[in-house]
């Protein structure tokens, strides 16, 4: 009988250990998988199921009117700015609809509708008001102009509302209540009583004494609501295109200033024709005159 060799038996038992330590960690490893892994997963797809994933909360949309009244604001003033917009709209409409925009807000409406701005523009430039007898509304505001030397001057400016005629374009010394409604009554004696006068907020002419003269006269007071210029927009754009007109004239003093003044009025009033009344001056929709009607013989 031979012996096996000793070298071989150790041979033999370290490969069945290897086999061994092998299986046992392969065993170890499917327990890892089944278990650990395993729960894992359970836990993160719940008991029935995967977890389905949170949809980000977002606001509800604005109305519709909301973003057609942004809109309107901006191209009625095409130079304001974002917040600006959204300051005029949160005071309009924050106590009566319960509603407001953000800044925010106004810059992505208006990045994503600059089309509709345009249009708008243009609609309200080319858009011709309906005709109203004259005296009807009478528009008024103050004018300010600075002369060479640096000082200030004050002029009442008073419009009428159907045939664009600037019935009175005074300067004044100072900027009392009372001497605004003593211009206002030479207007009346002069050119017909109004039915309206439409003004700004300020404060001569939401002065107590302002307002009983007006009651004296029997005229309704209109007043824009604050931060709305384009409420008065009539007796707005015909400042503008008075303070054009000086623009070009040296002012020294308050007499170049009374007289430049009454050159403007009779330039604007006879001179110069206007679009809205059909290439008509405003003197003669006020005398009831077309020149373009054909003459007879």
């Amino acid at each position: 009988h031979v012996k096996p060799d000793i070298g071989v038996q150790e041979v033999g038992a370290m490969n069945r250990w290897l086999s061994g330590l092998l299986a046992r960690w392969k065993r170890f490893l499917r327990w890892v998988q089944q278990n650990l892994i395993t729960r894992v997963r359970y836990r993160s797809r719940g008991r029935h199921g995967p977890r389905p994933t949170p949809r980000p909360v977002f606001a509800q949309p604005k109305p519709t009117w909301v973003r057609d009244e942004v809109l309107r604001l901006k191209a009625l003033m095409p130079e304001a700015g974002c917040r600006t917009i959204a300051h005029h709209f949160n005071r309009r409409w924050k106590s009566r609809r319960q509603m407001t925009v953000s800044k925010t807000y106004v810059a992505d409406t208006c990045r994503r509708h600059q089309h509709l701005i345009y249009e708008a523009r243009r609609k309200m430039k080319h858009r011709i008001p309906r005709p109203i007898p004259r005296n009807r509304v009478w528009g008024c505001d103050l004018l300010m102009k600075t002369d060479q030397g640096g000082h200030s001057h004050l002029a009442l400016a008073l419009v009428d509302h159907a045939s664009r005629a600037c019935l009175r374009l005074q300067h004044f010394a100072d900027k009392s209540s009372l001497t605004r409604w003593q211009e206002l009554a030479e207007s009346v004696k002069r050119y017909g009583q109004p039915q309206f006068l439409r003004t700004d907020n300020e404060a001569v002419f939401v002065s107590r004494w302002f307002r009983c003269g007006l009651w004296l006269l029997g005229i309704r007071h209109q007043r824009s609501e604050p931060g709305c210029p384009w409420q008065n927009g009539r007796v707005e754009r015909f400042i503008g295109t008075v303070k054009r007109a000086l623009a070009t004239e040296p002012i020294s003093g308050s007499k170049e200033f009374a007289e430049a003044l009454q050159q403007v009025r009779t330039w604007y009033n006879h001179d110069r024709p206007h679009d809205h009344l059909q290439g008509r001056t405003p003197a003669e929709v006020w005398a009831g005159i077309n020149v373009f009607r054909a003459q007879p013989g």
